[in-house]
């Protein structure tokens, strides 16, 4: 990563027996492993220069669990010791928006790139999220995505089929959040090839029945370089003080 000048941050998916305090272990771990290398991501917040974690499914834990490690008064916290850390919890339903007010979260993230699958990942609720962040002082992290098409591992989903519409659906996606000024933008996703998010490079291939879908007539690196695009104007945006 340090060769090709990029940060790793950790996306710290579900496993049997998670808790909030068996993530503040994985916390310890990692930034014990891995954060004197400079290739692991840091960024400036609230005057501290933090790791960022994002937590998938953070709501299959009660908030009440998460505010012993993410908030000053609890019994097992990060905050104010060297585990302090920008921690982001996934909103799915509208009333995650606790897991900041009650958890003590720096933040929330939509991660599904399909608009109108959860509330979080619907378009049209973002500007209400993002006022949300900028009245609790937390991070709002809108998810992007090139289309999406989950069917091969939830067959009862193909309502939330979104069609890439040769571009269009990023372009939409990334115009919409761009326009939000978040400090952040995830993209969902490089290689998700099971939800038909990828945006890495890719030709038509028939794998176990199911055929995975080329960018025809584009090139293989039609989305790396419709990414580039987008990243330039995020920069632009920050370059000029507007996020």
């Amino acid at each position: 990563a340090d060769e090709y000048n990029l940060k790793v941050a950790f996306h710290i998916e579900p496993y049997k027996g998670r808790t909030a305090s068996s993530v503040r272990n994985d916390i310890k771990y990692i930034i014990d492993t891995y954060s004197q290398y400079p290739s692991f991501y840091k960024r400036r917040w609230k005057g501290q220069l933090l790791p960022l974690f994002y937590i998938y499914d953070s709501y299959q834990i009660d908030a009440k669990d998460w505010k012993e490690v993410l908030t000053r008064e609890g019994k097992n916290t990060i905050r104010g010791t060297k585990l302090d850390s920008i921690v982001i919890a996934l909103l799915v339903e509208e009333a995650h928006v606790s897991y900041v007010t009650i958890g003590g979260f720096d933040g929330i993230y939509t991660y599904f790139a399909a608009d109108g699958f959860t509330y979080g990942s619907r378009r049209a609720s973002w500007s209400d999220l993002k006022k949300f962040s900028l009245q609790s002082s937390s991070i709002f992290i809108p998810s992007v995505g090139p289309g999406y098409i989950d069917t091969r591992v939830r067959p009862w989903n193909s309502q939330n089929i979104r069609n890439r519409l040769d571009g269009e659906y990023y372009n939409k996606g990334m115009d919409i959040a761009l326009d939000l000024n978040p400090s952040i933008i995830s993209i969902t996703s490089f290689n998700e090839w099971h939800e038909g998010t990828q945006i890495e490079k890719a030709v038509e291939k028939e794998y176990q029945g199911f055929k995975y879908l080329s960018y025809s007539p584009r090139q293989p690196d039609y989305y790396l370089k419709l990414t580039r695009k987008w990243v330039l104007k995020f920069m632009k945006k920050k370059r000029l003080g507007s996020l």
